[in-house]
């Protein structure tokens, strides 16, 4: 696959693991620790999330 078909394919990739992790906040139910391991981002990524 070609290096722009692969960067795009993260770039979505990311973006997709961000929408969860924004849902799964909202829910209020779990752990940020589970949050970051079920989303596969990392555990401040979550907590920026959840600044904003």
């Amino acid at each position: 696959m070609c290096r722009a078909m692969e960067d795009m394919r993260s770039q979505t990739l990311k973006e997709a693991a961000i929408s969860s992790a924004k849902r799964m906040l909202a829910d209020g139910i779990l752990t940020l620790e589970k949050i970051a391991e079920y989303a596969g981002i990392s555990l401040d990524e979550v907590k920026e999330l959840k600044v904003e």
